[in-house]
This record gives C-alpha cells, sequence and structure tokens, in this order.
C-alpha cells in the first residue's frame, strides 16, 4: 500500500507549525506536530513591517522544519502563510528572502482560503459534520488577526463574514490597557462588543443557531478540560462554557495556563480568547459547542489528499461556493428566473465547446459564479452597473475561492458589457498573468452571448443544442416565442467571441416538421 509523506506549514501571527502526516488511502495518520513561537504579529501590527531579527529567525525555524520533513521522509510539502503576512506591503520581499534562504516556497492565502482550508478539515474530519449543519450551524474560526463566521442552514453555506478583531490583534491595540486595568476582560468585551452586536442585527436577526464549531488554537485544550470525564469528546454545553469562564475569571494569567495545560508563552492571549468565545457564544445564542482539534495544517494536508484523489469527503464543498455565491446574488436583488437561464446556457455552451477552451473544471465554476453575480452592480448603478458589479465582488468574502479567482470573476463580470482592453493595459492594474487574462476573455465571451439570449428577461430560451460546424457555432433552439430580439442581440456580441474563439455564434429556431 502506498503511502505519502506530506508536511503541512503554516506561518501565523504569533506562531510557526508544522503538522507531517502520513496519507494512505481513505486515511489521514498525523506523525509529529512542531510548533514555534514567534511574535510576528507583534511587529506587523504596530509598526506594519517585521523587522530583520524576526525574519531572521523564521528562516532559522523554517531551516530546522526542512530538517524535520527530510527525517521523515517529506518530500510534498505546502507552506502557507496567514493575514500577518498579506497585510503588509514588504511581503513579497520576505517571502523572496525566505525561499533564498531556504528553498521553501510560501504561499500567502487570502482569507477566504484560509477559512475555507479550516473548514474542509472540519468537514473531512468530524463524523457528524453533516448531521450538525443541517440545524442552524456557526463555523467560527478565531485567529490571531481576526474572526471567520460562516453559517450553515439545512447543509447550506449561506453567509461568511469577517471580523477585523482577531485575539493578537486585540491583545496589540490593549496592551497598554493590560498593563493598567485590573479588569481587563471588561475591557476586551467591550471593543468586541460593537462588531459582534452589529454582525448579529445584520446576519442573525432571522436566524436560529443551534451549534458552533469553534476553530482556534485554544478550543482543544478548553475542550479536553470541560470534558476531562470524556477525553475524546468535542462537545460542551454553552452552561459548561460558561461555568468554565467564571472558573477561569477566579485565576490569574498563569494559573489559567497551568490548569488547561497550555505553554507559558501563550499567557498574553488566554484572558483576551476566554473573553472573545464568551462574546460569540452569547451572540449566537447557541446550545452547543463544538471545538475539534483542527487548524489550518490539517485542512492543507485534507486538500492536498483530495486534489491527489487519496481521500475522498462525502460533502459537497464545490456547491458550498455555489450556494454562498447565490446568497450574495439574492442580497443584491439578482433576477433569479433570468440567473438560472442563464446558467443553463452558459454551462451548455462552455461543455461544448471545450475544444475551442480548453479550460477545466474549475474555469467552469468561475463561469458559474460570474453568471451568478453579473448584475449585482446594478444595486447601486443602472449606468455604471459593471464598475460597480466588479467593486462588489472584489470587496466581497467568497469562502473557497482564492484572491486571484476572485479577481478573475469580477473581471469576467466587468467585460460581460465592457470593451475587453489588452493585455499590456490590463496589467497595470491587475495581478493577473496573462494565462489568466485569456481565461477571463474566454468566460467573459461565453458570459456575453449567453446574457444576450436572455437580454429581455422573459426566459424565451430554456435550453441550447450546440453544434460546432466548420466557422460557426450554431446554438439551436426548441422555442415558440418570437427570438428576433435576440437573434439581433447575439450578432452584437458575436464580435467578440469570434475575436477569441475564431467562430461565429449563430443563432436558429429548430425546424419544425
Amino acid at each position: 500500500m502506498k503511502v505519502t509523506t506530506f508536511a503541512a506549514i503554516e506561518i501565523a501571527s504569533y506562531e510557526v507549525s508544522m503538522k507531517i502526516y502520513a496519507l494512505l488511502p481513505k486515511t489521514m495518520k498525523e506523525i509529529t506536530y512542531v510548533r514555534h513561537r514567534m511574535e510576528l504579529g507583534k511587529d506587523a501590527y504596530r509598526l506594519g513591517k517585521i523587522s530583520n531579527e524576526r525574519i531572521e529567525e523564521l528562516c532559522e525555524v523554517l531551516q530546522d522544519f526542512k530538517r524535520i520533513m527530510k527525517e521523515y521522509g517529506a518530500v510534498e510539502y505546502r507552506a502557507c502563510a496567514t493575514a500577518v503576512i498579506r497585510e503588509l506591503e514588504s511581503s513579497s520581499l520576505i517571502l523572496d528572502r525566505i525561499f533564498v534562504k531556504t528553498g521553501l516556497n510560501i504561499e500567502i492565502l487570502s482569507n477566504s482560503e484560509s477559512r475555507y482550508l479550516s473548514y474542509k478539515s472540519i468537514a473531512s474530519q468530524e463524523k457528524d459534520f453533516d448531521k450538525i449543519i443541517q440545524k442552524g450551524t456557526a463555523i467560527i474560526d478565531v485567529g490571531g488577526e481576526s474572526i471567520q463566521i460562516s453559517l450553515f442552514d439545512k447543509d447550506c453555506l449561506v453567509s461568511t463574514q469577517n471580523i477585523r478583531i482577531g485575539t493578537n490583534r486585540l491583545k496589540e491595540r490593549l496592551s497598554n490597557v493590560f498593563e493598567q486595568s485590573s479588569h481587563f476582560e471588561q475591557v476586551v468585551e467591550e471593543i468586541a462588543n460593537n462588531a459582534l452586536k452589529t454582525y448579529r442585527k445584520l446576519y442573525l436577526k432571522d436566524r436560529k443557531i443551534e451549534n458552533i464549531i469553534l476553530i482556534g488554537d485554544y478550543s482543544p485544550y478548553i475542550s479536553r478540560y470541560v470534558n476531562a470525564a470524556h477525553t475524546e469528546s468535542h462537545v460542551m454545553s454553552a452552561e459548561e462554557y460558561h461555568a468554565f469562564y467564571q472558573e477561569m475569571l477566579s485565576k490569574n494569567p498563569q494559573e489559567m495556563l497551568n490548569t488547561l495545560g497550555i505553554p507559558a508563552e501563550n499567557e498574553a492571549l488566554i484572558l483576551t480568547t476566554l473573553v472573545v468565545y464568551r462574546k460569540l457564544i452569547e451572540e449566537t445564542e447557541a446550545k452547543e459547542i463544538w471545538m475539534p482539534s483542527l487548524n489550518l495544517c490539517d485542512g492543507l494536508t485534507y486538500d492536498y489528499a483530495e486534489k491527489n484523489k487519496i481521500l475522498k469527503s462525502a460533502h459537497d464543498f464545490e456547491n458550498d461556493i455555489i450556494v454562498s455565491a447565490k446568497n450574495m446574488g439574492k442580497r443584491y436583488q439578482s433576477n433569479k428566473n433570468h440567473v438560472n437561464v442563464m446558467t443553463t446556457l452558459a454551462l451548455t455552451i462552455f461543455d461544448k465547446t471545450k475544444s475551442l477552451h480548453g479550460m477545466q473544471k474549475r474555469d467552469r465554476l468561475l463561469l458559474q459564479i460570474a453568471v451568478l453575480l453579473h448584475d449585482c452592480g446594478k444595486f447601486i448603478s443602472m449606468s455604471h452597473s459593471a464598475e460597480c458589479s466588479y467593486n462588489i465582488i472584489m470587496a466581497s468574502e467568497i469562502i473557497g475561492l482564492s484572491h486571484v479567482e476572485r479577481e478573475m470573476v469580477a473581471n469576467i463580470v466587468r467585460y460581460n458589457s465592457l470593451d475587453i482592453i489588452s493585455y499590456e493595459e490590463f496589467a497595470k492594474s491587475s495581478a493577473l498573468n496573462r494565462e489568466q487574462y485569456m481565461k477571463v476573455c474566454k468566460l467573459a465571451a461565453i458570459l456575453r452571448i449567453s446574457n444576450a439570449m436572455d437580454r429581455s428577461h422573459k426566459q424565451k430560451i430554456q435550453e441550447i443544442r450546440v453544434n460546432l460546424k466548420d466557422t460557426k457555432m450554431i446554438l439551436t433552439v426548441d422555442t415558440l416565442e418570437d427570438i428576433t430580439l435576440e437573434q439581433g442581440l447575439l450578432r452584437e456580441k458575436a464580435e467578440f467571441f469570434e475575436d477569441v474563439f475564431g467562430i461565429t455564434p449563430v443563432l436558429r429556431r429548430k425546424k419544425t416538421m
């Protein structure tokens, strides 16, 4: 039986960690877990940069990780950094220095990527996950930089939002207060209170949350302590947490650490974390809290195993992305019937023209999301909807999409109605490479003609048959409706499609006998 040894590395705001896994068919087995305390966030959040000394220390730690990887025979790896590096203007320079000194390629994860990977780790390892999310459930990922709250209802991801009140960020903002106040927990609560109450008003007003799945560095310690009599359990009631919280408040930070078995270097964050956890439980009004012992490294490993067909989850992660985009479109009052018809048309054209475009399944997903969001900008401006759509998409969290993928979707939507510009001009304001730019062009061309076939929003054309013949793409429809308007609009959009694919789309009615 083939065994793949895989290493996952996370560079976070106050810790650099690595997990090494043995991957077998249907099984992930953790071999070792290495952690190094490092206050990268202390420099980043106060000064907006990381000192040379810290970077040198980071390189030394990563060199040591490479040595451990070699000892365990881990050839395959994925190393990622989160917001602590992502938010720095010098991030590219730091990553280059790391590569030169260690040979490790460090990937910067967008916020949505990071949270999605954490979520995948839960879905893949928590046996009761699909059962849990049948009821109102919030996955809450408490990190050093921010808190991500993702809401599920009847197995569907309905929303995800990022709130910039992570434990390390709060600690750094309140460092002076920490030294002066004997009621630090009250100060933390006050600063967190406003953001969480705003979130509740916007997203929890008519939604009942039964369960919280809580991810965070301290959650395994808390879960283990509360469930000491049955250590395998990851579940506690809200009442159990509140009792635990009051017990911890009676102790000083060092006593808390000793009680929970947490390393002494984490003293500065423990109280902040406990307060944030309590506020989250109160604002959601959840009855049960699940605290699985998982982190980003687990998600990175599972993602690798899934992509390499070593593991397969019963949960449909792609559907989560689609449902999240659908809810976003609903928020901006997209025409549901129009979007449904456009989706059928666009995906049919994509599937029947693979020989022309050479794109993959993931590109098909980006097209589908672009269809769902193509009109969202009209919520703000009817006359400048293309740019408004672009700005909305770029400013929104679409869980599961990378920053690059989100930018591709935003540009596909933008160039649904605006004239495409040359790559040289495009590259002045975009990080997309030439290959990604070409995909934007191809998918925008498909989006344009799909939109043209339901420009009246009357759904005259429900489905099409696609045939490639010589220099034409024949789109045959079976309808009794007058499609003169659609044929005329298609001819208007045909020029760009022909420029991209070298073939002309032609709309025809099915011949009747």
